[in-house]
């Protein structure tokens, strides 16, 4: 696959972000790489592992 990318100029006047889910990313402007990480900031004895809760069909 070929995939050209043409950078222009970007200008941004306002962002609002009202939510973030539990695994995002949000980016303006360019890249050369991201590096993931994760931080779990609830202490172990409140992790309460179960069963699956399988989803619901529609």
């Amino acid at each position: 696959m070929n995939f050209t990318v043409v950078n222009k100029s970007i200008c941004v006047d306002n962002i609002r972000i009202i939510g973030v889910s539990s695994s995002s990313v949000f980016l303006v402007g360019d890249t050369d790489s991201i590096t993931l990480s994760s931080v779990f900031d609830t202490p172990p004895e409140s992790l309460i592992i179960g069963p699956f809760v399988p989803l619901a069909r529609s």
